[in-house]
């Protein structure tokens, strides 16, 4: 047996590989500061974990609806109101098993081999693997350092033709930490919203903003028809394991997504979900800590990371990811975080994992100990005096 032709033309995510290189090195006695994965390092708020266990207890243990609790779709419905501006019902959310179903379910449903997908390159890389896998025809467009890593407007309405069928939108942004600035998001609207097309806002980031709020491109007039919202718990929320995400969408596409979903997972975990609505209707002040903390591991991370010789290091405006720019070093990507794993013990991603236009570019989670992000500064430090 062979596997199937599509599964050459579908990837890995970086992180984990990463990963578990780093776990080998570990395994072997050494020491490795990990800023490669893209999680929390907060717990998962109290009143949330004792919700989930409260549904245990009460036997939130069997087959849930497809589409999820309604006690749940109503809940996500009035948190994207409230936090959105927009005024939307619970018909149009779709609860899945994490964020990513989000993407790959809707493409499953809308793409056809030629159709053209247009993306943020860097970008998170299950978005090009999704559109690959499905033979559709990815366009790039390149996100620049002195944009802020927004997309240009001009190549953006160049790329667009008949045949785009999708465009992904990522704010703020991974691996980059930019957030779009509104008036490009109404530039966007712009440029889209008489196509035929459907918008992807990967708004899973949404809560983690330092500066300028992001700007859901859902909330312009004519969008809300148009755009898919890909949000969860995961991040803002702490709530990684518990696989818990959702969509916000058309109503004819929750229904090609519960299609899928019964096809697949059947469901998601009921106890987790009584655990998401203690998530969204519960106290946020852990939340707003979270952030805070961030906020004060990026200044600091950035700081260190500008004093490196070769390094600049733009400051992100969202997520908790540091970009630098290290192209003053004279090293690839690639050769960087490869050596930085292998000689300084300090995981972090090659730019080139979330694509082609991140060559010169690593990626760092500052999802750590403050303590733990300024030694890893001081051994990649002595790594570029070595």
């Amino acid at each position: 047996m062979k596997l199937a032709k599509r599964m050459s033309r579908i990837a890995v995510e970086g992180a984990f590989e990463v990963l578990a290189r780093a776990r080998a090195l570990e395994a072997q006695g050494r020491h490795i500061i990990h800023l490669e994965i893209g999680e929390p390092d907060f717990p998962t708020p109290r009143h949330i974990v004792e919700a989930g266990k409260k549904a245990l207890d009460e036997g939130w243990t069997h087959y849930g609806p497809t589409l999820g609790l309604p006690e749940l779709r109503e809940a996500i419905a009035a948190y994207i109101c409230r936090t959105r501006g927009i005024q939307l019902g619970p018909e149009r959310v779709s609860v899945v098993p994490g964020g990513k179903p989000i993407i790959f379910f809707p493409m499953l449903a809308l793409l056809e081999p030629g159709d053209e997908v247009i993306y943020p390159n860097p970008g998170f890389p299950v978005y090009e693997s999704m559109i690959n896998f499905l033979g559709a025809t990815p366009v790039p467009i390149p996100l620049v350092e002195d944009r802020g890593f927004s997309f240009d407007l001009d190549l953006l309405a160049r790329k667009l033709s008949p045949k785009t069928k999708m465009l992904i939108l990522n704010s703020p942004h991974n691996p980059t930490g930019g957030v779009i600035p509104a008036e490009d998001i109404h530039a966007i609207a712009g440029l889209v919203r008489d196509r035929d097309l459907i918008v992807l806002s990967d708004e899973i980031y949404t809560r983690i903003y330092f500066d300028e709020p992001p700007l859901s491109i859902a909330t312009l007039p004519g969008m809300l028809d148009k755009t898919i919202i890909l949000d969860g718990f995961s991040k803002t929320y702490a709530m990684t394991g518990w696989r818990l995400g959702y969509g916000v969408m058309p109503v004819w596409l929750v229904d090609a997504v519960n299609k899928l979903m019964v096809n697949s997972n059947s469901c998601t975990a009921s106890f987790t979900q009584r655990a998401g609505i203690a998530a969204l209707n519960g106290p946020q002040n852990e939340v707003d800590h979270m952030v805070a903390e961030f906020r004060r591991r990026r200044d600091a991370f950035c700081a260190g990371l500008n004093t490196l010789p070769g390094f600049r290091c733009p400051i992100p405006g969202g997520a908790f990811y540091a970009y630098p720019n290290i192209t003053g070093t004279g090293m690839t990507s690639t050769a960087f975080a490869d050596a930085l794993l292998q000689e300084a013990g300090v995981a972090c991603l090659s730019g080139t994992a979330f694509g082609e236009y991140g060559e010169g570019y690593l990626r760092f989670s500052v999802a750590n100990s403050l303590e733990n992000l300024m030694a890893a500064i001081q051994r990649i430090r002595e790594f570029l005096h070595a």
